[in-house]
């Protein structure tokens, strides 16, 4: 099992909040926000993890050390702003301890309560892989995931701006290695908007359980006052 952590983003949202820190190390309720992350994995398994770093690169690294709570850390420091499917890509081909196994791969400001080993028993050998779909109360900022009664995905809905539920890209994949075939031939793309729309078999793990993007000032308060 691998894991890919994306954590090179230059976190524009947030200002001068993330000046001198990379967000995967904001305190969230007393916790580095990768240890939230680290810990799940670590329930799943998983003995190393990839971090796809670029911003503030050298202060992540510094921090966090080449282990973290019992984990093996890897860093995969991107040459040159790769976007998000460029950092994944460039993770996977070159990190990864084992091409072959299913790849976990989380944005790294997203804390989830989906229960990974379930999303893990959920992927299906012949399937290209699989997205979580969060279930929020307010999903008009966000783009919604279409899927049918057998969680299949047919669709990425774009934003409609009406304040309504939904279940949105929860920014939590879990791949089988022919996803790679997907990948585009140049180094600098997007997961969302240059691989995903010509995926051919992804399914969503639908998770009504707390989640949250803490890529804002106003979700990052919220975070640190409620997350458990």
């Amino acid at each position: 099992m691998n894991a890919i952590i994306l954590s090179g983003g230059l976190s524009t949202r947030l200002g001068e909040i993330t000046k001198d820190i990379p967000k995967s190390l904001l305190d969230i309720r007393g916790k580095a926000m990768l240890d939230w992350q680290l810990e799940k994995l670590k329930d799943l398994g998983v003995t190393e993890v990839v971090l796809a770093a670029g911003h503030l690169a050298e202060v992540l690294k510094r921090e966090v050390g080449s282990e973290r709570l019992g984990l093996r850390i890897i860093y995969a420091i991107e040459p040159q702003r790769l976007g998000t499917g460029g950092a994944i890509k460039f993770a996977w081909d070159n990190y990864v301890p084992d091409n072959n196994e299913p790849t976990f791969a989380l944005n790294g400001d997203i804390l989830a309560s989906a229960d990974f080993s379930k999303m893990l028993e959920f992927l299906k050998p012949e399937s290209d892989g699989i997205i979580l779909g969060a279930m929020v109360d307010d999903a008009s900022t966000y783009g919604v995931l279409d899927f049918d009664e057998n969680y299949h995905l047919k669709q990425f809905k774009e934003k409609k701006g009406v304040v309504e539920p939904g279940y949105i890209n929860g920014g939590i994949y879990l791949f089988n290695s022919r996803f790679k075939k997907y990948f585009p031939d140049q180094e600098v793309f997007s997961i969302e908007y240059d691989v995903f729309p010509n995926v051919k078999d992804l399914d969503v793990y639908a998770s009504d359980r707390p989640w949250i993007d803490i890529g804002k000032p106003d979700r990052l308060e919220w975070a640190r006052n409620n997350w458990k």
